[in-house]
């Protein structure tokens, strides 16, 4: 099964027509169609979208889904794919080998109470996700400050100066991915 057909099924257990689906979602009809047709995946924000207008959670759309083709990694937990100190009180550890040779880079970072990580900016074009596992994170972008919780989440252009700073009580840690992997 793939995203389309899982948004079809679903939609359609909902008895929601695609009209609906399309105005509660705020996804345009000829997207949801595609999707639907598997013309196209649609994007991380359109599934969010659509699993808020269909009232299921984001895993109800993936759990189905069929690998079509490429190559699957595993990695063990115990495997030690690296682990960059940024200081005393903030690490960053990869989350998969190889990354560089990979489309996108995930990373652990794991900051200690009041601790916080090193100024970056990547090159032009290089984004970056951020999910707030634990803690209390102020992420400093650009000039501006974001303040997030657990299960927060930030995306942004990344050739922007930003750091991440833990403001709580706890270690804060939060999975980072980069795409492209920035060199």
């Amino acid at each position: 099964m793939n995203v389309g057909e899982a948004i079809h099924k679903l939609r359609k257990e909902k008895k929601m027509t695609l009209l609906e689906l399309s105005v509660k979602s705020g996804v345009a009809l000829a997207t949801l169609s595609r999707m639907e047709n598997g013309r196209m995946t649609g994007t991380l924000e359109s599934h969010i979208n659509i699993c808020k207008a269909l009232d299921i959670s984001l895993t109800d759309i993936y759990k189905d889904l069929m690998i079509s083709s490429g190559k699957v990694e595993v990695e063990a937990r115990k495997a030690g794919t690296g682990v960059f100190v940024h200081n005393k009180r903030a690490s960053s550890e990869m989350l998969a080998a190889n990354s560089f040779n990979k489309k996108m880079v995930p990373i652990m970072i794991k900051i200690a109470k009041g601790g916080d990580t090193h100024p970056e900016q990547t090159k032009a074009g290089t984004e970056k996700f951020i999910y707030v596992l634990d803690g209390k994170l102020e992420a400093d972008i650009g000039e501006i400050k974001y303040k997030l919780v657990k299960g927060d989440t930030l995306y942004f252009e990344s050739s922007a100066p930003h750091h991440f700073k833990n403001t709580g009580l706890a270690e804060v840690r939060l999975i980072s991915v980069v795409s492209p992997p920035a060199l």
